[in-house]
């Protein structure tokens, strides 16, 4: 007696497309797993914790030989709220565009900033861009974001929730943002500071 294939044999054997030959059915193969995996980068996107936020659009004007050239600047704060801060500026023909850009330019310069169990920083920082001055201080549980202009988006999408900041000197958005950063960026905590100064905590709290 012969053994008859049985049905289960069959799908297995053709796999994808009945009837097809081996080398289109790796070709069916390779295009499912592509298909794979710009659904998983497309779900990885979606799932990222990424915030942003818009700080400031404005119409800006570029003169050239026929003219003027007009486009937009767009300056946007990207932050997860997990501690990673970002400023970034887009320029571009329309909104949307110069948005996307300023989003990118922002993932570009993440900061990280060392936060206390307090959702707070460690220390008090000073942080000066241009004409811009911008104190930040730590304080107490239940304070909450005392702070106002961009450097309150930056402070919020870095995760910090109770802290102190004033702004002196320069009221401009962008050079405010970007002193902010330079506050956040100069934050150490007090192990990483004990470890760089080659010394103990109980040293350095004495």
């Amino acid at each position: 007696m012969t053994d008859t294939p049985t049905n289960q044999e069959i799908q297995s054997k053709n796999v994808n497309v009945p009837g097809a030959t081996p080398v289109e059915q790796k070709k069916n193969n390779r295009n499912d797993r592509k298909r794979n995996r710009r659904g998983d980068s497309k779900n990885l996107e979606r799932d990222s914790d990424w915030q942003e936020r818009v700080v400031q659009i404005r119409r800006v004007s570029k003169t050239v030989k026929g003219g003027k050239k007009m486009s937009f600047r767009a300056i946007v704060v990207v932050g997860n709220e997990k501690g990673q801060v970002g400023v970034g500026v887009g320029k571009a023909g329309d909104v949307i565009g110069a948005v996307r850009k300023g989003v990118s330019d922002g993932k570009k310069n993440l900061v990280r900033v060392p936060l206390t169990p307090n959702n707070s920083i460690p220390t008090l920082s000073k942080g000066r861009d241009g004409a811009a001055n911008v104190l930040i201080r730590p304080a107490a549980p239940g304070t909450g974001v005392i702070a106002g202009g961009s450097i309150r988006t930056v402070l919020e999408l870095a995760g910090i929730k109770n802290v102190l900041a004033k702004r002196l000197g320069s009221k401009t958005p962008l050079n405010n943002a970007r002193a902010a950063m330079v506050a956040l960026s100069q934050l150490r905590t007090h192990k990483s500071a004990s470890r760089e100064r080659g010394i103990s905590l109980e040293q350095l709290y004495s």
